[in-house]
């Protein structure tokens, strides 16, 4: 069986409904999602949770304190991990901390 992974990715104008997509292969199933801030995050890691994702990778825009929070709203019912940049080029070269909590 393919593993179910997600990538959430964060951007200010991003709508969880409009930017996502799934690419499959043989190995992997891989859900990509964008959302507008951290709370939605939160809410869209449980919806993929609940759709039996295993794995979730959070992209850089997510500080630590972001990461914390969609770690904490899965409740070890899946793997977080993250990309990390401590300042962001999408972000103003900022952490998404400074923007999202």
């Amino acid at each position: 069986m393919a593993l179910q992974a997600a990538f959430i990715f964060i951007a200010p104008e991003a709508d969880p409904i409009h930017h996502r997509t799934i690419v499959k292969t043989p190995e992997v199933h891989l859900t990509v999602v964008g959302v507008k801030d951290y709370k939605e995050a939160e809410k869209i890691a449980k919806e993929l949770v609940d759709q039996g994702i295993t794995s979730l990778e959070l992209c850089g825009g997510f500080g630590s304190i972001g990461t914390a929070a969609v770690t904490k709203a899965v409740q070890n019912k899946a793997n977080v991990g993250a990309v990390r940049f401590d300042i962001h080029p999408g972000l103003a070269f900022k952490s998404g901390d400074e923007f999202f909590s």
